[in-house]
């Protein structure tokens, strides 16, 4: 009989450290480089060598390193002890936090974001949390990490100005710098040990797979669309924060802007992600979403001068900013078969990477040799380029992924399994992997019955 756990059953105490820890270690991470969005144009201009050009550089170029690094990483990953690939790429991280800290000019900044970016731990965390979880777990601990980003990004953007305003830019970068330091502290004592390193296609790049995902027009176009997004963020932000003290807000009351600018708009979008996924109105919302970026852009050119226009302009921003940054990554979890999921993830986060190192480069550019206007309105022509590429995507299948265990069955009946399983109401999907002993499947929850699921496992 297969060992394949009950579907519908809790998370173990073991399961559920390692998803609280990982994801804690996300957070950290994440929330010491979100600091620096809001702030770092303000006080990297200031250095000496700074130009506008350098500066966006300097934002985006962590980005570059990270892109190239990730993938890398996660493969390392698959060789060596996870933890001891996680740790040295958080030193890394540690390293970076230093010399921009200490640096005296911007150079050295330039060199600090650079290493921090070689820390790029993101797809070797995920593996890590795929050898410590259960196959049936899995979605709902890696989206357990999503939300803890998503909560560093809101705290973090209303932190930056409030720290820079006592402790200066290396402020942030000393903090950033302790709090790698305690990610690995979590690493090393918090995180349990997995029993065995396992590859699992669903967290994980497969370089054999590459090809049948970059070939996919589907998945190509959600990849630009993350390019675009964190593309547009890294250029807008660029000159944001120096709009916002031009128009009379001093640096150090910038998060009275963002605290309720990101909070309203997070609640904002609530409904409209309901809409998407319960009521399966995902590509209009999607759209719409894509929308707003481009209206807001269009609003930052107007009225980039008035801070009035530069708050309501943000907020619009942020509202399409918070839905597809949460649309997204469903959509590309729908639309990738199970066993493409982890390479069409780690594509599409080096597509992101590329976007912000390219957004911070190109807005620093266009803001030192042809002003702010010119900024937003190459962000709009960026986002108006995405719509159109967005308009033609087929509707989404409403699938979820969920992972068996083949443990137990016996390769000789696959054919049979594959069969019966792919006869079960709401499994839309199958792939057989008995090698590592799992199963990919696509499901429709709405039409999944769970308890039928179940006992057909149990006769096997």
């Amino acid at each position: 009989m297969t060992q394949v756990q009950d579907i519908t059953s809790p998370m173990s105490a073991m399961e559920k450290r390692a998803t609280v820890s990982l994801a804690s270690i996300y957070a950290l991470r994440m929330l010491g480089l979100f600091m620096l969005l809001p702030v770092m144009s303000l006080f990297t201009e200031q250095m000496p060598g700074s130009t506008p050009t350098l500066v966006g550089l300097t934002m985006g170029i962590y980005g570059l390193t990270q892109a190239v690094l990730q993938i890398p990483f996660g493969l390392l990953s698959d060789k060596f002890k996870r933890k001891t690939v996680i740790i040295v790429g958080l030193v890394l991280f540690v390293i970076g936090s230093v010399v921009a800290a200490l640096a005296q000019d911007i150079y050295e900044v330039l060199l600090g974001r650079a290493l921090q970016g070689c820390g790029a731990i993101s797809a070797a965390v995920m593996a890590l949390l795929a050898d410590l979880t259960q196959e049936v777990h899995r979605t709902k601990a890696m989206a357990t990490i999503g939300a803890s980003i998503a909560v560093s990004f809101g705290v973090a953007i209303t932190l930056g100005p409030i720290i820079a305003e006592y402790f200066g830019i290396s402020g942030i970068f000393w903090m950033i710098a302790f709090l790698a330091a305690m990610a690995i502290l979590v690493m090393q004592f918090i995180v349990p040990n997995p029993e065995k390193i396992s590859v699992h296609r669903e967290a994980e790049y497969i370089p054999s797979q590459f090809s049948s995902v970059i070939t996919n027009p589907e998945l190509l176009r959600l990849n630009y669309g993350i390019f675009a997004l964190h593309l547009i963020l890294m250029a807008s932000f660029v000159v944001v924060p120096l709009q916002l003290r031009d128009a009379g807000l001093s640096s150090g009351h910038h998060w009275w802007v963002y605290l309720p600018v990101l909070v309203t708009s997070m609640a904002m979008i609530i409904p409209f992600v309901i809409i998407a996924e319960k009521k399966r109105r995902m590509k209009p919302v999607f759209l719409g979403a894509i929308l707003l970026i481009l209206v807001a852009n269009l609003g930052l050119g107007f009225f980039h001068g008035q801070l009035t226009g530069l708050i309501v302009c943000l907020w619009v921003f942020f509202c399409g900013f918070n839905l597809l940054e949460a649309t997204l990554p469903s959509l590309i979890s729908k639309t990738a078969p199970g066993d493409l999921k982890g390479t069409a993830m780690g594509i599409y986060s080096s597509a992101q990477f590329i976007g912000a190192f390219l957004g911070g480069a190109a807005g620093g550019w266009l803001y030192g040799h042809y002003g702010v206007v010119s900024v937003f309105w190459f962000s709009v022509v960026i986002a108006v380029s995405w719509l159109l590429i967005a308009v033609f995507m087929s509707p989404p299948r409403y699938v979820a992924n969920l992972l068996l265990s083949l443990r137990g069955i016996d390769p000789a009946n696959s054919q049979s399994f594959y069969e019966e399983l792919l006869a079960i109401a709401g499994v839309e999907e199958v792939s057989l992997y008995f090698e590592e002993q799992s199963a990919y499947l696509k499901v429709d929850n709405q039409i999944l019955d769970k308890q039928e699921l179940s006992r057909f496992l149990s006769k096997w």
